[in-house]
Formats: C-alpha cells, structure tokens, sequence
C-alpha cells in the first residue's frame, strides 16, 4: 500500500466569464497534465447577486461533459434538445456535448451562490456522440455517515464502498464532497493510476504522510500514485471534494468552450458554428 503525498497546491485567481460572472478559475489548461481527464475547475461563491445574476446566456460546447455541483443557490437552465431545468443547493447537472449542444445556464437571486464546475474531457472515440443532459437531484446522491463521529461523504459518482453514485456515460470518475469533523482522520482505497486532486470548500487539513504540510481553504492539491487516499482535519475540521479519474493520454486542442483532438477539428466546429450546421 502506497499512500499519495501532494505533489503541489494551487490556488485560483479571480476571473469574469460569461455575461458577467465573478467566480474563481482554479485550474485550467496549465494543469491538463495533472487532472487529465478533467480539464477545468471554476468555483463561485457569492452573496452578491450582482457578481452572478447576468449567468451564462446561450453559448455552445462540444467534445467535453460539464459537471455543475451547487451548494447552495439555485440555477436555472435550458439547452437546445428542449432540456428546461433548476438546480438547487445539494443537487448537481451532468451535461454532455458531445457532437454539440448549445445551452445557457442562469443563477438566480439567492442569499449565497455558492458551488462549482468542472469540465470532464471525453475520449476521441466518444467526442461526436449524441448530447445528452440530466439533472442529479438530492435523492440520487448517496450521502454516508463515517463511523465515530468522523463527519460525512456525498457520493456524486463513482463509488466508496459498497455506495455507488451516478454512472457516468463516457469517463467513469469518482467525484466525493468529503466533511469531515475536528481533528478526525480518513482513509480510503483509490486506484493508482488515477489522477487524484482535492479543492477546499472550508478548513484546512493534512493530507498524506508528510504532517507538515497544512493546506488551507480555497485550494487545490495535486496528489502523486498511490493507491491510499489519507486525510485528517484541522482544529476547525474541513470539507472538500475529492476528484479521481483515469488519464485519457490523448492530445488535445483547446478553443474556449470547444475541446477536440486536433486544430482541424476546431476549425471544422468553428466553421459549422458559422453556417448554423453545429447541432446534429
């Protein structure tokens, strides 16, 4: 057994997308190497609607899936198959887009907007499926108590023990949001080629076997192989998200809200965005 030790932290840098959105870009295309196969992580938390209310307006996005994971808030969305939707806090979306889809995706006035997204790539194989879109509600997120007090998982997908979250349609992925109380530890299994990596909600903790190193909230950690996952709380105890997947190993050709293999098959999505021949 080889527990993982963080290879770095990171910290996000404030940004404004869409219409006029405030939010924190954690990690993007400089990090591909080491989240592979994510490729993205923003995360907002505001209790001003002004930094949010303007959202994310009709836009389109193609070879990636796009995993929204809300807190607390409430957003409302639309696509083009026809998908009319609200998420509220605890529930996630999961929207695929394959060959193309165009949506928009709209906060709404709360006391806190307070979540994440996370762009999941898709394997060259399944880049130019059907999109596909649905909604994560609270009952289908199992939600498991760690014995003694140690606080609690919400499993998203993949799995932890014998509890399973959502199956994924193209990349299988574990996505955990892991509290845990004052000074409690926590170990589990991970796979060890897996890319693995946290995000800080609240807190701050150990992580590893080097004790010395405190990572604090509003951060991410990068971990090395292994195939032990440990944590343990601080004074305050900690929440985070835990994100595990296999590397695809694939190139990749990055525009904006368009992920592909090659430059050829960005400009082929350009030019058919262009002529209005983009959706399937």
């Amino acid at each position: 057994m080889k527990t993982r030790n963080i290879l770095k932290t990171i910290k996000g840098r404030s940004t404004i997308d869409g219409a006029g959105v405030h939010l924190i870009r954690v990690l993007g295309p400089s990090d591909i190497h080491d989240i592979d196969p994510f490729l993205m992580l923003d995360v907002f938390d505001s209790e001003n609607p002004e930094d949010y209310v303007l959202g994310f307006p009709m836009h389109p996005h193609r070879g990636i899936e796009t995993i929204t994971y809300l807190i607390n808030g409430k957003i409302n969305h639309k696509d083009s198959l026809g998908n009319v939707g609200t998420i509220e806090g605890g529930e996630s979306q999961w929207m695929t887009s394959g060959s193309g889809i165009i949506h928009e995706e709209m906060p709404q006035h709360s006391n806190r907007l307070f979540g994440l997204q996370i762009w999941l790539n898709m394997p060259k194989k399944s880049k130019m499926n059907d999109p596909a879109y649905f909604d994560i509600n609270g009952d289908m997120i199992k939600s498991v108590v760690i014995p003694n007090n140690g606080g609690k998982i919400r499993v998203i997908s993949g799995e932890y023990g014998k509890f399973k979250g959502v199956k994924t349609r193209n990349v299988q992925v574990d996505i955990f949001d892991i509290s845990l109380n004052p000074g409690n530890e926590f170990e589990i299994s991970v796979k060890e080629k897996n890319n693995l990596f946290i995000y800080i909600f609240e807190g701050n903790g150990l992580f590893g076997e080097k004790e010395d190193i405190i990572v604090d909230n509003k951060s991410v950690a990068i971990f090395d192989e292994g195939d032990n996952f440990k944590a343990k709380a601080g004074a305050n105890g900690i929440r985070f998200m835990l994100f595990s997947g296999k590397p695809l190993n694939e190139p990749i050709a990055w525009g904006g809200p368009i992920v592909m293999n090659t430059d050829e098959e960005l400009d082929d999505a350009f030019r058919e965005l262009r002529l209005g021949t983009f959706i399937k």
